[in-house]
């Protein structure tokens, strides 16, 4: 029988709403091809519908024909771009980027769009959704010298890759390089004046074409999810396919095969990932998770007084089971919307309180009654734990949890950083031993076969390696070594020397390294009151790629966190 107490079965009261690791999507991309229209105005509302695909950093890129300026820093879309940033970057192509990292460590040479100077001339931003699996073998590839890289993330070694191959264009470079990668990317690129967007065989994230309609010249937008299209205004044309890449110019959108498609879609955007309002293969990801819910009601139907959701992920299915079941809907939980993450750690008699910096339970609605609560997911337990708890000492008389998703047992590769395999509550525990860890009257999931049939797509079309260990893409050694199998370690000066002691230590196995947060609920949720505008004043571009000095008010980050020594000369605020 596995061991349950390495669950944390009796911790202290609240503590688990602080420091749970739970999944966290790579990044969200934005591509924008539109001559006389601000490409990086659209492209910040672009990043700032997709801003729950990455908190840590974002950044743009734009090229007027000449030249390409990219700005980017840690922190939210809202938070890295005011009016005066954004005015000062003009052009007719964009690259737009928000990041959380699922390779290389959140630091600012890691933001992206990443930028090089090809070597057959012009300039390359790029970014990058996903994760590659055979990174190390690529990096082992590159020129000798660690200053090759000049981040640690794969994303920097596919732009190097591109300025290193001999051209004679952008596009003769990429249908050479991207056939090499292995694993998980949606990609958006530019020089200063094309935009370019790529996806991978499988097409395990989802990659976007919209067009503006009304722009006389033609105009387009290509992005992660269909959402983005809509909140600046454009037209859903249709998804990149696997295996493709299209060029978008004054000609208009040409498309290239550089590989044969073998679709494998990922199938946790449908659970968790993706904005309800978006569009995959065609089926809406509301509908999709309304239909789980029902599907969940069938499969573990219970005897309940009121069905609620843990907001807000949980909302459609917990709608669907309630319309099915037959029992009342109502919020039972209260969100603040207002709570990122947070940095600063909770004192011992903080935690002893059992302070709930994000979800409070209304007591006049749970007291006494039996509930269904309704999440998506369970990685590690803990939060879900907490809310068990919480719910009874407000009142309920039953607590029946049910995840819309099946049982979490294995990481993810490919661009979702969930936890080590050792730290999945499911990897190794069975239903019963998870339901009496989390102290619920009863726990069922969903099953997979549920969920597939949800999503309206064929089993074999998806990527599932998540809830079945089923992985599309091939896993190397050096695949497991983890988010930071980049980073510089001890006694390595060059790349080879590097990939040689990470292998030899294999001290990060799985996709270890998350950011302390709860399970599931650390996502950016913005008040419907909110104004997306950007800030009015605020530093002007001071920072490019190349980091030059910061303007007032903005430190720079640490020497030894910036890797100055290896950065090469500044040239930010114009790439020629």
């Amino acid at each position: 029988m596995p061991d349950v107490a390495r669950f944390g079965a009796n911790p202290a009261a609240g503590s688990e709403l602080f420091d749970e690791p739970g999944p966290r999507d790579a990044c969200g991309v934005f591509g924008v091809w539109a001559p006389g229209e601000d490409v990086a105005n659209l492209a910040y509302y672009g990043l700032y519908a997709l801003q729950h695909r990455g908190q840590e950093a974002a950044g743009i890129a734009v090229g007027d024909g000449r030249t390409v300026v990219v700005f980017k820093e840690l922190g939210l879309v809202a938070q890295v771009f005011d009016e005066i940033t954004l005015s000062s970057l003009s052009g007719h192509v964009a690259v737009g980027h928000t990041r959380y990292s699922t390779t290389g460590s959140s630091t600012w040479e890691n933001a992206q769009p990443s930028y090089r100077t090809a070597r057959f001339g012009g300039p390359i931003a790029l970014g990058h959704n996903g994760n590659l699996t055979n990174i190390v073998e690529l990096a082992q590839g590159l020129d000798a010298g660690r200053d090759r890289l000049r981040a640690t993330t794969d994303s920097d070694l596919i732009t190097a890759m591109l300025a290193d191959h001999s051209g004679p264009t952008l596009a003769d470079a990429a249908m050479a390089v991207l056939p090499r990668l292995a694993g998980a990317f949606s990609l958006v690129f530019a020089d200063a004046s094309t935009l370019y967007a790529a996806r991978d065989p499988h097409g395990i994230h989802p990659l976007v074409l919209g067009r503006l309609d009304e722009h006389p010249d033609g105009a387009w937008i290509v992005a992660s999810e269909t959402a983005a299209l809509d909140i600046v205004g454009a037209t859903f044309v249709r998804e990149v396919q696997p295996g493709e890449m299209i060029v978008i110019d004054a000609a208009g959108v040409r498309s290239h095969t550089f590989a044969e498609a073998s679709p494998h879609g990922c199938l946790f955007e449908y659970v968790y990932l993706a904005r309800p309002d978006t569009a995959i293969a065609g089926r809406s990801v509301h509908a999709t998770r309304v239909d789980v819910g029902r599907q969940l009601a069938r499969e573990a139907p219970v005897e309940a007084d009121l069905v609620i959701p843990v907001p807000q992920s949980g909302v459609p299915a917990a709608v669907g089971y309630a319309e099915q079941a037959g029992i009342p809907f109502g919020e039972g939980l209260v969100k603040n919307s207002y709570v990122g993450r947070t940095f600063i750690q909770p004192s011992q008699t903080i935690r002893q309180r059992g302070i709930r910096l994000k979800l409070n339970p209304l007591r006049d609605v749970i007291e006494g009654r039996r509930l269904v609560v309704v999440d998506d997911s369970i990685v590690r337990g803990n939060t879900q734990r907490a809310l068990v708890r919480m719910l009874r000492e407000a009142g309920a008389a039953e607590v029946h949890i049910r995840i819309s998703s099946p049982p979490v047992r294995w990481p993810c590769f490919y661009g979702i950083d969930f936890a080590t395999r050792d730290e999945l509550i499911a990897s190794d525990a069975g239903v019963e031993e998870i339901r009496a860890s989390l102290g619920a009257d009863s726990l069922a999931y969903v099953s997979l076969e549920g969920l597939v049939a949800a999503s309206h797509q064929p089993a074999q079309a998806l990527c599932r390696a998540c809830f079945d260990g089923v992985y599309p893409v091939p896993l190397t050694e050096s695949a497991k070594l983890g988010k930071h199998r980049l980073e510089p370690v001890a006694g390595a000066q060059t790349t080879a020397d590097m990939i040689a002691e990470a292998m030899r230590r294999k001290v990060t196995l799985g996709m270890n390294g998350a950011d302390p947060s709860p399970d599931n609920h650390d996502d950016v949720d913005l008040a419907d009151d909110a104004d997306p505008a950007p800030r009015a004043g605020g530093n002007p571009v001071t920072r490019g790629e190349n980091g030059l000095a910061p303007g007032p008010g903005l430190d720079p980050p640490p020497a030894a966190d910036r890797h100055d020594a290896q950065r090469p000369e500044p040239a930010g605020a114009r790439q020629a």
